[in-house]
């Protein structure tokens, strides 16, 4: 199943049905960006494909697909906006690598620690502006021309949405702040905005009426915070090789995540100021994670975190209800129970 069913364990085969297989969505997504920033006397599409390669989940771009086909498209109409999905979400962990000072990334030195700061900058501007490039192209693959523009006005207004939240996260960070609510803005603008982006888009670039759009957008924003969640778990509960990147970059960037956040709602004011200590204090990263991770196993953040990312999953599916029942809204049901099935 390629490396989508690598990263979301659980989505089987099985559901697929006569439809187009998950297996046959990925490679067309692989293979399209192949042949994109290939010309490797240059220095920006060394860096471009460098950061690209090798592919990660494509969940963004099979999320696109899987819209499109849920709503009765065809994939090869949108497939030029799936692959753009994927060089979007790219230049976004470009960006935030350079924010956190990260030297991996996937397993491999990311793009600031291998070529600099300055020239990972100008390869995520890059990969920002090949999105929308990929969007105009779909109207040699047959979307209807009001329909590019509805999108490009979509993937426009959430990565104004992603620069909220990153902005939003940065403050946070700076007043230390433990609250869920705000938390859980910072999350539905940074990481959910580009799931509603690819889901939004593959409906409306495929013909799908305003009601199923806007399931599809509740279905992707519900996925996108679970997602997220979960995510911030694996900093806790996965190493550094096991997720291709550091496992103290929390630590290290004073970063509130909601177990911790959890944690420190739990505990009396010796326990909060370990934790404050832990985040912000100086000293090995390592040491502090360490410290971390045995409140967080006390306290029982980990599955209290856990349990709040299965509530979004749970809203998540609900949202599909609207849909025709098909082949891909199975899949997009299945996406919704395996992010926050995945290895811990």
């Amino acid at each position: 199943m390629g490396q989508l069913t690598t990263g979301l364990r659980g989505v089987r085969t099985g559901v697929v049905g006569p439809a187009v297989e998950l297996a046959v969505l990925v490679e067309k997504v692989a293979a399209g960006l192949g042949t994109r920033w290939h010309e490797k006397s240059s220095r920006l599409d060394l860096m471009c494909s460098h950061a690209l390669t090798p592919p990660g989940k494509l969940f963004r771009p099979i999320l696109l697909l899987e819209s499109a086909l849920a709503v009765g498209g065809d994939v090869d109409a949108v497939l030029p906006a799936a692959i753009g999905a994927e060089c979007g979400h790219v230049a976004s962990l470009v960006h935030d690598d350079i924010i956190d000072d990260d030297e991996l990334r996937r397993g491999r030195p990311s793009v600031q620690h291998k070529y600099g700061v300055d020239n990972a900058i100008v390869a995520g501007d890059a990969l920002i502006f090949d999105l929308f490039a990929s969007l105009a192209e779909c109207r040699t693959t047959g979307a209807p021309a009001d329909r590019i523009v509805a999108a490009f006005d979509v993937v426009a207004r959430c990565g104004i949405d992603l620069c909220r939240g990153q902005s939003l996260e940065s403050e946070l960070c700076e007043r230390m702040d433990f609250g869920i609510d705000a938390y859980l803005t910072m999350v539905k603008l940074k990481t959910a905005a580009l799931f509603r982006g690819a889901c939004e888009c593959g409906a409306l670039l495929a013909g799908g009426d305003e009601v199923m759009v806007a399931a599809l957008g509740t279905y992707a924003e519900s996925l996108g915070v679970a997602f997220q969640i979960h995510d911030d778990l694996l900093s806790y509960t996965r190493s550094t090789e096991r997720m291709g990147k550091p496992d103290t970059s929390d630590v290290r960037n004073g970063r509130p995540t909601l177990p911790v956040i959890l944690a420190y709602e739990s505990v009396d004011a010796t326990a909060r100021h370990l934790i404050k200590q832990a985040l912000y204090g100086e000293g090995d990263p390592v040491a502090r994670r360490d410290q971390l991770v045995e409140i967080l196993t006390r306290t029982g953040a980990v599955a209290a975190a856990s349990g709040h990312a299965r509530r979004y999953t749970e809203k998540s599916i609900a949202a599909l209800e609207v849909l025709p029942p098909s082949p891909s809204r199975d899949r997009l049901r299945g996406f919704a129970e395996a992010a926050v099935d995945r290895d811990r």
